[in-house]
Parts: structure tokens; C-alpha cells; sequence
């Protein structure tokens, strides 16, 4: 199994380097956001996740039974991406009712 996972990130190194060049890029964007802008845009960029969990779901159908390091990967990038989204709808639902007017007694 180890010997199979060097073989891949051998093969696909610059998607490696990709990911971790966007990983340092995502933080500098991120860390730059003033702090009463940062609930708003993750809580709406956590309900985008719907893609991830969409890809997940097409990586385990197109992978092979024996294929245990894709359907492991795929069913962690679901369940993770899953709570991502219901977080995001959960932190958004709890800002606009803030915003709400209350009843007058």
C-alpha cells in the first residue's frame, strides 16, 4: 500500500505542487480579509462545497473495487464535504437572524 501511494505522487507530482502552492496562496488571500468580512464569505464558500461532494461521489463511482486509496479518499472527501456544506448553511442561517427584525409585544 505504501509502495503504491509513492508510485502516485511520483507520477503526479505537479498536482502536488499545485495543491500546495494553492494551499499558500489560500492562506494569504484568507489572511488578508478583515475580520468582520470573514463569517459572511466562508459560510458562503462552504456552501459551494457541493462540488467537492459531487466529484467525490463520481471518483468512487469510476474507481475500481480494489482500489481501497481512491474509495477511502472519495468517502472522506464526502462525509467532510458534507459537513462543510451543512456548517456554511448553519453559520448563514444563524447571521440573517441577526438581521431580523423582532416582534413588537
Amino acid at each position: 500500500m505504501i509502495q503504491e501511494l509513492v508510485h502516485f505522487l511520483g507520477a503526479h507530482i505537479q498536482m502536488l505542487y499545485i495543491l500546495v502552492l494553492s494551499i499558500f496562496v489560500g492562506v494569504e488571500v484568507i489572511g488578508k480579509v478583515p475580520s468582520v468580512l470573514h463569517t459572511p464569505l466562508m459560510s458562503g464558500a462552504n456552501a459551494i462545497h457541493g462540488v467537492v461532494i459531487i466529484g467525490a461521489i463520481i471518483v468512487m463511482m469510476n474507481s475500481s473495487a480494489d482500489n481501497t486509496i481512491a474509495l477511502v479518499l472519495g468517502f472522506l472527501a464526502v462525509v467532510l464535504g458534507t459537513l462543510n456544506v451543512v456548517g456554511g448553511f448553519v453559520v448563514t442561517d444563524r447571521m440573517l437572524e441577526m438581521f431580523k427584525k423582532k416582534p413588537k409585544k
